[in-house]
């Protein structure tokens, strides 16, 4: 069987989606139905957008593939039989608050390094175990990007017995195991057995194990010490024996037995698996297992803000914050970008990723003109790209829909007048006169999620519009004589650009500072002393309004 280049599958240069050219590898080994996507992960805390990202280029490999007449079958491990080695600094319940430790029983938790996750506590005791919240979080999430996903318990494989025949021949074969996994880890030594087992006294899991009876089916061990990173979490000491359903094999080992219990044809990965885990789980799965691998994918990591999304450290944003602030379509577009380009999720630039939405969008309805330039060929190209998967992001394909910019979406935030929002949003030219009411109703739902997001990153898109009253203000008489000039410019038609203009040149002709004048500006509309760049801003609003508001009369 040809040997694929996990950091080649997908660059098919001759098809316009990755995923297009993922379901090619797939499909050129003839693989038996259903056909079997997987991803994984160690619910070791909240959830991200990293752990999303294994679910998002899987599913749009299935999607690929059913299209073409296959029956698929994408599942993902909880892998939670691991053992918590160090505590997250953050957590999230099922309502997707997310918390610090010190807002739970972090001492309940401490107590349980070394355990199974599905051994330890829920710590908002919800769910079953630790392990069973932060996988149902991960669940709720591939729920709202509407993605057909089946969740499986690596822990109920184990107590099921379904691991038995993969740990019997592991343990069958330990010197074939020792000298292929020795190739990769130094720690491997004649004494090494490829198994842990789950200490009857401490729940631990344990890798010293001192005799395997395979007749018998069991396994004798030591609690002793476990290195967890640059800390040690102690054993017990303690004597036992377990049987093959109490404990796991190392993951070197375990992900291999995943691809032959579970068929798995396809299985994107982090490029930190493909530096380590996937050249040994080759070599094993081939030479242990006697299986071929799976069709292997390399995925670059997101970023948030800069910093390296992990759940241990507390530098993550959930699906959930993110769904509050873009649409669900705008987030799996995100997604939908080639994956062997390392990427940025910048919450302040949220509204950058939104336009690039809009315009993949618009490329797709063939509402943009491309040229014969360089940037004209690019067009091209996103444009073919578009043909091809912008249905893939959007329940139905609807050509009357509508999208407001996000910022000026923000601006229409400054207000909970939702009569007022429209009519500003008409009046702009945002929302055609013949528009269905769905599209307007869809179209006006994106405010606010702009509004969450200018309060979440405090930007220039942050105030509130006091529409309702005038705030408790005094102005001296040339600073009120000013302010009738722009309410005159205002009422004239103005737009905002001769708005701006006209504060600076109102506040020349009665002697105001310039600064003095926007600052009473925004007193009368937001009770602040500053605002968004006001000229463009009241030129925005219905003119009768903003007329009397600055002429103090409403």
């Amino acid at each position: 069987m040809t040997e694929l280049d996990p950091y080649e599958v997908g660059r098919s240069s001759d098809r316009a989606f990755w995923a297009d050219a993922v379901a090619d590898a797939i499909e050129a080994r003839d693989p038996d139905e259903p056909i079997v996507i997987k991803g994984g992960v160690s619910p070791s805390g909240v959830p991200h957008l990293g752990h999303v990202n294994e679910i998002m280029r899987g599913y749009f490999v299935a999607a690929v593939l059913r299209e073409r007449g296959h029956e698929v079958r994408q599942v993902f491990t909880s892998d939670d039989r691991d053992r918590l080695r160090k505590l997250p600094r953050r957590l999230a319940d099922l309502d997707g608050n997310v918390v610090g430790l010190g807002e739970v029983d972090a001492g309940a938790l401490g107590r349980n390094l070394g355990k199974p996750y599905t051994d330890i506590p829920d710590p908002f005791g919800c769910c079953d175990s630790y392990g069973a919240h932060f996988t149902e979080i991960l669940r709720q999430d591939a729920e709202r990007l509407d993605v057909p996903i089946e969740f499986v318990s690596n822990t109920d494989r184990y107590e099921s017995g379904e691991f038995d025949d993969a740990i019997e021949h592991v343990l069958a074969n330990q010197d074939r195991a020792r000298e292929v996994l020795g190739q990769y880890q130094a720690k491997v030594d004649e004494d090494y057995v490829p198994f842990q087992a789950q200490c009857s006294e401490c729940g631990h899991l344990t890798e010293e194990i001192t005799d395997v009876d395979l007749e018998a089916g069991e396994i004798e061990y030591v609690c002793a010490d476990v290195e967890a990173g640059e800390e040690t979490i102690e054993g017990c000491g303690h004597e036992g024996t377990a049987s093959l359903r109490e404990g796991k094999l190392p993951w070197r080992f375990e992900w291999p037995a995943q691809w032959d219990v579970l068929g798995v044809d396809f299985e994107p990965f982090g490029k930190d698996h493909a530096e380590g885990s996937w050249p040994s789980g080759v070599d094993i799965a081939r030479n242990v297992f006697d299986i071929e691998p799976p069709v292997p994918m390399v995925y670059e990591w997101f970023t948030l803000d800069g910093e390296a999304l992990s759940s241990s450290s507390g530098n993550i944003v959930t699906v959930e914050e993110v769904l509050e602030l873009l649409e669900p379509e705008v987030l799996r577009y995100f997604f939908l970008k080639d994956p062997t380009t390392a990427r940025d999720f910048s919450i302040e630039d949220l509204d950058q990723l939104v336009d690039e939405f809009d315009r993949f969008e618009r490329l797709y309805f063939g509402e943009i003109e491309t040229g014969d330039d360089r940037a004209g060929e690019l067009a091209t190209q996103e444009g073919e790209l578009a043909a091809r998967a912008y249905p893939m992001l959007v329940g139905e394909v609807q050509p009357e829909r509508i999208r407001i910019p996000y910022t000026f979406a923000a601006v229409l935030g400054m207000t909970d007048d939702a009569d007022l929002r429209e009519e500003i949003a008409r009046r702009e030219g945002h929302i055609p006169e013949d528009a269905p009411e769905w599209a307007v109703e869809n179209a006006l739902a994106r405010v606010e999620r702009a509004r969450e997001w200018a309060r979440r990153t405090d930007n220039e898109f942050n105030y509130e519009l006091k529409r309702e009253s005038i705030p408790s203000v005094e102005f001296d008489a040339a600073t009120t004589s000013a302010l009738e000039d722009v309410a005159d410019v205002v009422e004239e038609g103005g737009n905002g650009e001769e708005v701006q203009a006209e504060i600076y040149e109102a506040a020349d002709r009665h002697g105001v500072a310039v600064a003095d004048l926007f600052a009473a500006g925004y007193r009368l509309f937001f009770d602040l002393e500053e605002g968004p760049k006001l000229g463009p801003f009241l030129a925005k609003l219905d003119r009768a309004f903003v007329v009397d508001r600055l002429r103090q009369e409403r």
